[in-house]
């Protein structure tokens, strides 16, 4: 990647964006939304690294952020299928390995238990977001199978990372 000289470039400002393809697109189109998700995604991951202390677990979001820009970049038409299925594989093996350390569930759970995992929640809801901008856009316009899956798997793994980093857990109990 060649060094930006300069952040701001005027060219979207009529609203299009450019692709890594070379395409112009429209920002609000269904790809730019997937993108701008996938984008929100990564930096909610990048606060919860400065929170979540375990360095396994900081590991893993740290590979889980490089991952989401492999997506990106996927989406952005670097022509490369770069997520597969060996990558969700790779989550529901981290899924298995976190959740074999913690209680069974046996109520639904309020988001919380202190600021690593009330962050990594967010993350978590984010992810599902993300998640059906990509089914949005699937739509539509051909996305790559195994991407669907691995932030299907991703919102997963960020629910046990949360619970995992959990001071304590408060369940859900009905109203009445």
């Amino acid at each position: 990647m060649a060094g930006l000289t300069r952040i701001y470039t005027r060219s979207g400002d009529g609203g299009r964006t450019g692709l890594a393809d070379g395409r112009r697109v429209a920002k609000s189109g269904r790809r730019v939304a997937a993108l701008g998700e996938l984008d929100e995604l990564n930096a909610h991951l990048g606060l919860a690294r400065a929170w979540v202390e375990e360095e396994s677990a900081n590991a893993l979001l740290l590979e889980l952020q490089r991952r989401l820009f492999e997506l990106g970049a996927e989406l952005a038409g670097s022509g490369r299928t770069r997520i597969d299925d060996s990558m969700v594989e790779a989550v529901e093996r981290a899924i298995d390995h976190r959740q074999a350390a913690l209680e069974p569930l046996r109520h639904f759970l309020l988001p919380g238990g202190g600021v690593p995992a009330a962050q990594l929640h967010l993350a978590r809801a984010v992810c599902r977001r993300a998640e059906r901008a990509l089914w949005r856009l699937a739509e539509k316009e051909a996305v790559n199978p195994s991407a669907l899956k691995y932030l299907n798997r991703l919102s997963d793994l960020l629910f046990v990372l949360a619970r995992s980093a959990a001071a304590e857990e408060t369940p859900w109990r009905p109203a009445t």
